[in-house]
């Protein structure tokens, strides 16, 4: 059987995209054979696409680390033909074939059950962004951080990962401050439940102390760098960070004084390799709980043969809000 993807080639050191068709005996083992209605565009899909060795190593390619569709056939009996599934991180995308395609075949420990509540496109709507988003609001809440305790911050906050965790802490009734480099979405991140927009220059600069004044009781990261390192000194008593993202660098410098003299806990989240049954309580949340009732009003839709300008858009850290393909 006969299907297209978008695959990306490896050329004399130089990567290309283009939509090519496929048969179903290419797709790599699997318990689940999956027929894709949706994906959705993150940062690692634009790295995998253009060639980023330390996202995926074989070439040609197909990325798309998120797929919602139907179930089209199953070899185990906890999954029926014309079940609703999503999948999310592990090896998708990355070094097995992804979700830009008509298709996907994955092992059945990949895959979760859409709850009745979220519908496929919703929960592309959502997809990894969503899903770490949740992930590091759940840290948080877990950690004992509560609405009455003070202030939160999201960083990268026109992101997919920083537009959800601003609307679902919102939701929970948390005050939010909405870090950002692009002062003309003030207003977008204020319809979305920012208290306040502060520009990101603010933090983007060398570490001038190990401990500033106490601001925040805590927050949501998605760019690392300068930012995050300031910001842990800018947090108080008992804080924590759920860090989840590196746009603005790698590198933290920091000092142990936050650490020892404030207590403050920094948590690193990680979507792709998150356990099935923590993935499972995220989707169920955002079906019930955690409903997100403007969702759709920054979804950009877009087709498999859209996607090559918006990876462009994506790298070039020009893109705001989500990118869903519908296939």
């Amino acid at each position: 059987m006969k299907f297209n993807a978008l695959v990306s080639s490896e050329s004399d050191k130089e990567f290309s995209l283009e939509i090519k068709e496929r048969d179903l005996e290419e797709l790599p083992e699997g318990e689940i054979l999956i027929r894709v209605n949706f994906s959705s565009l993150n940062y690692k899909d634009a790295l995998s696409a253009t060639g980023n060795k330390g996202v995926s190593r074989n070439y040609p390619h197909t990325p798309g680390i998120d797929v919602a569709g139907i179930v089209k056939s199953s070899s185990v009996a906890e999954f029926s033909e014309g079940e609703e599934v999503i999948v999310t991180g592990y090896d998708l995308g990355m070094n097995t074939a992804g979700g830009f395609s008509e298709f996907v075949r994955v092992p059945k420990d990949w895959v979760i059950k859409k709850p009745e509540s979220l519908t496929l496109s919703e929960s592309m709507a959502l997809g990894t962004a969503g899903l770490t988003a949740g992930l590091c609001v759940r840290r948080l809440i877990n950690h004992g951080i509560t609405p009455e305790m003070g202030k939160l911050f999201v960083t990268g906050a026109t992101g997919g990962v920083g537009i959800i965790s601003l609307m679902l802490l919102s939701k929970l009734g948390y005050e939010v401050s909405a870090i950002t480099g692009k002062k003309e979405s003030e207003q977008m991140l204020k319809s979305y439940g920012a208290k306040e927009i502060i520009m990101r220059d603010q933090f983007d600069e060398p570490l001038k102390s190990p401990l500033q004044k106490s601001i925040f009781i805590g927050g949501v990261d998605a760019v690392g760098g300068k930012v995050l390192s300031n910001l842990l000194t800018f947090t108080g008593q008992r804080a924590a960070i759920a860090c989840c993202g590196m746009v603005n660098g790698a590198e933290l410098n920091t000092s142990i004084f936050p650490f020892i003299l404030r207590g403050v806990t920094l948590f690193g989240v990680d979507s792709a390799e998150t356990e099935i049954e923590v993935k499972e309580e995220i989707w169920n949340n955002f079906a019930d709980t955690w409903k997100l009732k403007h969702l759709e009003d920054e979804i950009k839709e877009i087709s498999l043969s859209e996607l090559p300008l918006e990876i462009d858009t994506i790298l070039k850290g020009k893109q705001i809000g989500r990118v869903r393909v519908k296939i």
